[in-house]
């Protein structure tokens, strides 16, 4: 009976410091290019202690989706609560405030509300590793201040061993078990810094947001990292080109050659080797900062969230990295866990967006979010992860100009290419939880299709940005082939 009555003595402790006009920290944890091969998500090898326990101390979602499974417009989409369709953008280079010039971000929003609100690492865009130690596609609306790590892993770039020479470091199966500590990374640089933010805003109320660039590619972490993965035990998933034979074109588009770039399964399971190095790197960082809270004495009253901006293909379906509208690419980890959070160690099954995160972060922290703001809070979840949740989740891509609509619900996930012209995909997660085979066409499913094409209209509509930009796009292509 002790055990249940300090968990409500703890509620009860943390509702009278926030009505005695106490506000929460929250400590922002994002990673980069990180799928869910942890531990507290059902992975047998990858080793992930730290998160592992912080998924044991609040709600691990376990069906959490991007808007878009690229750096920049999902983070754009997290970050500023609007959908892709909203902020028009689609890849690497458009900022948002040349379309949304007067949107209050994520952070920006705790600067108005009286917080210290700083960035160490990455969190808007920054080219991956080109970018490293640079504000790259920053916001400086969003913060009071910033801080850009550099560390060896830029400085020894030459030392890198890269599977696929003609493809840059930033998007290349290359990978390099680097001498020396953790503290000499990019990566352990920012979370000293980070650590040093926490100490010296300890006593007033902080927004600090961490930005790993691990595990993204040219994969580089210390050396002992590498040792806890033999490479015997890496496996890749086999796949042929009659396993995708019901696959739409633009649904493998983003793998060129097609499997895995044309790289031996030799040099791949290196590259998968090296990849899982480089989570178990940030979950060492992570562990780091968490410490460093207990240290602080500021658990209890800091809100920590942790995420990736999107999921990460290793050869499922023979693909590499992320942009496709499959469930590894779009599928995220997302894990919410200290203040504000009532229940401990229970996942949450619900078909969650990222885009979700914002108005949760705010309600919890007792701010307002903006009317602009596309999601729904998880709150209800965070109480109860059983709790009713009537939402689908939306991800898209660009294929060739071409946009890749999608939509999860807890069973089901459909695609269409182009409304449908180019290709649709349906799956049913109750029995086929990778993906394997295409529903789409079989007469059988026909009344699923279009229970899930009405979603697909419902959120991009023939006028939806994505949808108009295409059809311009396909205007002009025409435009050019002459008369005969």
């Amino acid at each position: 009976m002790k055990k249940p009555f300090l968990t409500l003595f703890s509620a009860a402790l943390l509702a009278g410091l926030a009505s005695a006009g106490q506000k929460r920290n929250v400590l922002f944890i994002a990673t980069d290019d990180m799928n869910n091969h942890l531990g507290c998500y059902g992975d047998p090898i990858v080793q992930s202690p730290n998160l592992d326990r912080l998924a044991a101390n609040g709600v691990r979602f376990d069906r959490a989706y991007c808007q878009f499974p690229l750096c920049s417009p999902s983070r754009t989409s997290l970050l500023t609560g609007l959908r892709p369709d909203s902020t028009q953008v689609f890849d690497l280079r458009k900022h948002f405030r040349s379309v949304v010039p007067d949107v209050v971000t994520l952070p920006q929003l705790f600067r108005q509300n009286g917080y210290f609100v700083a960035r160490v690492g990455k969190l808007f865009h920054y080219g991956n590793p080109g970018q490293i130690g640079t504000s790259g596609l920053d916001d400086p609306a969003s913060w009071d201040v910033v801080v850009n790590p550099r560390g060896r892993d830029k400085a020894e770039e030459r030392r890198i061993i890269n599977y696929t020479p003609r493809r840059g470091l930033g998007s290349s199966l290359s990978f390099l078990a680097a001498e020396g500590t953790d503290d000499e990374q990019t990566d352990g640089i920012g979370v000293n810094a980070a650590i040093r933010l926490m100490e010296e805003h300890k006593d007033k109320p902080f927004f600090i947001a961490m930005g790993f660039y691990r595990p993204h590619c040219p994969y580089v972490a210390p050396k002992k990292y590498f040792d806890m993965y033999p490479l015997e035990k890496i496996t890749l998933p086999e796949v042929s080109k009659e396993d995708v034979r019901d696959v739409p074109p633009l649904a493998l588009a983003s793998t060129r050659p097609w499997p895995i770039f044309g790289v031996s399964k030799e040099k791949a399971r290196e590259a998968k080797r090296a990849y899982f190095a480089c989570i178990s790197f940030v979950d060492a960082g992570v562990g780091k900062l968490l410490r460093a809270l207990d240290r602080l004495g500021l658990r209890e009253n800091t809100l920590i969230v942790f995420w990736s901006d999107h999921g990460y293909h290793l050869g499922e379906h023979g693909l590499w990295f992320k942009q496709s509208n499959f469930e590894e690419s779009a599928r995220a980890p997302l894990i919410f866990a200290g203040a504000g959070v009532s229940a401990r160690g229970e996942p949450c099954a619900r078909p969650v967006e990222f885009v979700d995160i914002y108005p949760t972060v705010a309600e919890i922290c007792g701010l307002k979010a903006p009317g602009h703001v596309q999601g729904a809070s998880l709150k209800p979840l965070l109480d109860n992860p059983r709790a009713p949740w009537d939402r689908p989740a939306y991800t898209q891509v660009s294929r060739r100009g071409v946009p890749g609509h999608s939509v999860r619900t807890e069973r089901w996930r459909y695609i269409e290419w182009d409304n449908g012209r180019q290709g649709r995909q349906l799956y049913d997660h109750r029995n086929d939880p990778n993906e394997e085979r295409n529903l789409a066409y079989d007469p059988a499913y026909a009344g699923v299709v279009r229970q899930m094409r009405a979603l697909v209209l419902k959120n991009w509509p023939p006028e939806s940005y994505s949808n108009r930009l295409m059809q311009e796009r396909l205007a002009k292509r025409r435009s050019r082939v002459p008369w005969r």
